[in-house]
C-alpha cells in the first residue's frame, strides 16, 4: 500500500510539474502572442485567397493586427517564445514576413541601441529628436521616414562587423523568407498582394517606429524613472501584451512581458512624474497630435526624480549589459 501511495505521489508531482512547465512555449502567456500572429496571418490569407473578404473592415483589422505582429517581434527578440531554439528561429522568419523586415534587426536597433538611449555616446537611431516640425502631427507622420533609414543603415553596419556571422545568416534567412514569399504572392496576383498583404505589412512596420516617438518624446532619457511615457489602460495592455508599461521594460529588461504590469505598479508608479502616466493612448494621440498644432514642451521631471523613494536599482551600465546578454 505504501508503495502505491508513493507512486501516486510521484505521479501527482509529475503532473503538477507538467502543468507548471509548458512543453512547447516558455510561458503559458505566450499562447496569446501565438494567437495574435495566427489571427493576423489568417486575415492576410483570407483577403488574398477569398475575394469576398477584400473589404475595408478586413483590411483595417489586418493593419491593426500587423502592428500587434511587430509588438510580438519586440517581445520575442527579448525573450524567445518557444523552448526550442530552432522553433524560435523559424518564428522569427514568420514574424519577418508579417512585417516585411527581418525580425533580427531588433537585436541591434532596439535591444542594444535603443535601450542604451545615448549613454554610450552613440545616437539612438530612432530618437524623437530626429524630427522637429512646428506642426506636431507632421512629426508623427514623418518620423518613420527618418527613423527607418537610420535604423537599417545602422543595422547593416552592425551585421557586417566581424564575429556576428551567425546572426547575420539568420538576418539573411529572414529577408529571403519575408521578401521571397511576398514576391511570390505579388507574382501570382499582383493587385491582391499589393493591397491586402503589402499594405498591412508596411502599416505595422511604420507604426512600431512611431512608438519610439510616442513613448519618449518630451521625457528625460537621462533619468532613471522618467525616461518613458506609459499607457496603463488594462484592456490596452492585455491586447498589447503589456507593452504600455515602457519604463519598467527599460529598467527591468530581463522581466517577462507578463510580469510588467505588477512591476510597474510596485516600482514605477511611486517614482514617476504623473504626467507620464497616460490612461489611454488614443486620448494621448488626439490631445497631442490632432487637437493642438505645436509640439508640447519637454516635461521637467527633475523634481519627481529627486523625490522618488529610494530603491536598489542597478546602474544603467549594468542594465545595458543585461540587455546585451539577453540579446546574445
Amino acid at each position: 500500500m505504501s508503495d502505491l501511495l508513493s507512486l501516486s505521489e510521484v505521479a501527482m508531482r509529475s503532473a503538477s510539474a507538467f502543468r507548471r512547465e509548458p512543453w512547447l512555449v516558455k510561458h503559458p502567456a505566450e499562447w496569446r502572442q501565438i494567437g495574435i500572429v495566427a489571427v493576423y496571418l489568417g486575415l492576410l490569407a483570407a483577403m488574398y485567397f477569398v475575394p469576398a473578404c477584400r473589404s475595408v473592415p478586413f483590411l483595417a483589422a489586418a493593419c491593426y493586427m500587423s502592428f500587434l505582429n511587430t509588438v510580438v517581434i519586440h517581445n520575442h527578440l527579448h525573450q524567445g517564445v518557444f523552448q526550442s531554439r530552432r522553433l524560435n528561429m523559424i518564428f522569427r522568419a514568420i514574424l519577418s514576413f508579417g512585417s516585411l523586415y527581418p525580425a533580427s534587426a531588433n537585436v541591434p536597433s532596439h535591444n542594444l541601441v535603443h535601450h542604451h538611449f545615448e549613454d554610450d555616446g552613440k545616437p539612438d537611431w530612432a530618437a524623437p529628436e530626429h524630427v522637429s516640425f512646428g506642426w506636431n502631427l507632421l512629426n508623427l507622420v514623418h518620423f518613420p521616414n527618418v527613423a527607418g533609414p537610420n535604423t537599417f543603415a545602422g543595422v547593416s553596419r552592425w551585421m557586417a562587423t566581424a564575429g556576428r556571422e551567425e546572426i547575420a545568416r539568420q538576418f539573411l534567412y529572414e529577408q529571403v523568407f519575408a521578401f521571397g514569399l511576398t514576391g511570390l504572392a505579388l507574382l501570382n496576383d499582383f493587385w491582391a498582394a499589393l493591397f491586402f498583404i503589402v499594405i498591412p505589412q508596411l502599416y505595422g512596420a511604420r507604426c512600431i517606429l512611431r512608438i519610439n516617438l510616442i513613448q519618449h518624446d518630451g521625457c528625460d532619457t537621462r533619468s532613471d524613472w522618467n525616461h518613458s511615457r506609459n499607457f496603463v489602460g488594462r484592456l490596452f495592455n492585455w491586447v498589447m501584451c503589456n507593452n504600455g508599461y515602457h519604463t519598467i521594460h527599460h529598467n527591468r529588461a530581463g522581466l517577462h512581458w507578463s510580469q510588467l504590469d505588477e512591476a510597474h505598479r510596485r516600482e514605477v508608479l511611486p517614482r514617476i512624474d504623473q504626467r507620464l502616466e497616460e490612461p489611454s493612448m488614443v486620448g494621448y494621440l488626439l490631445r497631442t497630435y490632432l487637437l493642438r498644432a505645436g509640439r508640447p514642451p519637454p516635461h521637467d521631471v527633475a523634481r519627481a526624480e529627486q523625490q522618488a523613494p529610494a530603491i536598489e536599482l542597478a546602474t544603467r551600465e549594468v542594465r545595458r549589459a543585461e540587455v546585451e546578454t539577453l540579446a546574445a
